[in-house]
């Protein structure tokens, strides 16, 4: 990203100032293993990425909240002294619902001019909502003197995708983006919220992001739907256990204790939960332990299991997946995010990345007719003030 050229159409769109124009990131990130977890008190592990959202903020001494992005022609404006109300599905709820939730915790901002600039595929299932909630809150915060620590601005942040936006997600994905540290990903147990820094050492291989170029117009529906369906599975454990999350169960107990989930499709969705967790543990240990082949077999167990118990995946996830387990060289390949488009993420040998590029492409338009982008990724810093 350009700051000089970002810099240049903010003073176009908004006009030049005496005030001092501040400059903030947050990422994106991509989960390595570990999904549809968080939302169940289970384990995750994510990793900040190099691209994100970038922010740039001036006050303007007024009681009025102006926000445009360079990557839709659609801006706003929100007058302080009125309530802030959600339009529609617009990219700016995001932001209004981060100052509406520190509205209500008593931090009151001033007139601003916001300028946000992603390079985050949108809807690439990469979180660039959690990162456009994330530089708002950390922006805020810097700019006024909150005094907010990390965990309470991804909190807030969480707080406006729940409730102002309207989609449950669970803590992971404004997490990454807060916390990420530079080559490390992060172990979360999203119940008690303890988290690891895990160095991620791929010595001779390369993370690589697959985008199916297929819109996820299913996500957030079938999210909500999936959340439900393992909120209904714990009421049935209840009966026999006191448990808050599925994941208050291990492997042996679920086994034991999956007879009195009734329906067939919410045992299906459990089992991948409580499976899910085990291959989460299991695939840190292997890191640990410099274990990258077992890792990989670990991110491919997790992909199925998405795609058979959970069945978030779809056509394009899937083909994408099969044909990065054709290349030697791939370690592991399993869909990442909520599903129904979105991406894949592979571990793949570091002088096999231009022949999986071109293989995996091209088998995945001759199967599906799209045309899918890829990204080698770089394991980046949370969110932060650009000096």
């Amino acid at each position: 990203m350009n700051i000089v050229e970002l810099k240049e159409t903010f003073i176009g769109l908004y006009g030049d100032d005496t005030q001092a124009i501040y400059k903030f990131f947050s990422p994106g990130r991509v989960n390595l293993i570990g999904e549809h977890t968080d939302y169940n008190g289970g384990y995750v592990f994510p990793c900040a990425l190099s691209f994100g959202t970038y922010l740039l903020v001036r006050k303007n001494n007024s009681r009025r909240i102006r926000l445009a992005t360079t990557n839709f022609d659609h801006r706003a404006e929100v007058n302080l002294d009125s309530p802030f109300e959600k339009e529609g599905k617009s990219w700016f709820n995001y932001p209004v619902g981060v100052l509406n939730e520190l509205r209500n915790v008593a931090k009151e901002i001033e007139g601003v001019d916001l300028l946000y600039s992603g390079d985050i595929p949108n809807g690439a299932g990469l979180s660039s909502s959690a990162s456009i909630e994330m530089v708002t809150a950390f922006a805020m915060n810097q700019i006024f003197g909150f005094g907010l620590d990390r965990w309470e601005m991804v909190k807030i942040s969480q707080k406006a995708e729940n409730v102002f936006v309207g989609v449950n997600c669970g803590i992971m994905d404004q997490f990454a983006s807060g916390m990420g540290a530079k080559d490390h990903a992060l172990f979360l147990n999203c119940d008690t919220l303890e988290f690891k820094k895990v160095p991620l050492v791929l010595e001779g291989m390369k993370i690589v992001i697959a985008n199916t170029n297929k819109r996820r117009g299913l996500a957030d529906s079938k999210y909500n739907e999936r959340r439900a369906q393992c909120e209904s599975a714990v009421e049935a454990i209840r009966t026999k256990k006191q448990i808050r999350y599925l994941s208050d169960l291990n492997l042996e107990e679920f086994n034991t204790l999956s007879h009195l989930i009734t329906d067939e499709i919410e045992r299906k969705r459990a089992k991948h939960v409580i499976t899910e967790n085990s291959r989460t543990l299991t695939a840190i240990e292997a890191l640990n332990e410099g274990d990258i082949k077992t890792f990989g077999i670990l991110m491919n167990q997790s992909h199925d299991s998405l795609k058979e118990d959970y069945e978030v995946t779809g056509k394009e996830l899937d083909t994408l997946v099969d044909e990065a387990r054709k290349i030697e060289g791939t370690l592991g390949s399993r869909m990442t995010g909520a599903g129904f488009g979105g991406c894949t993420v592979s571990i793949v040998k570091e002088h096999a990345v231009e022949s999986f590029i071109a293989g995996v492409g091209k088998g995945y338009t001759d199967r599906t007719g799209l045309k899918a982008d890829f990204y080698v990724a770089e394991i980046g810093d949370g969110s932060k003030e650009i000096i």
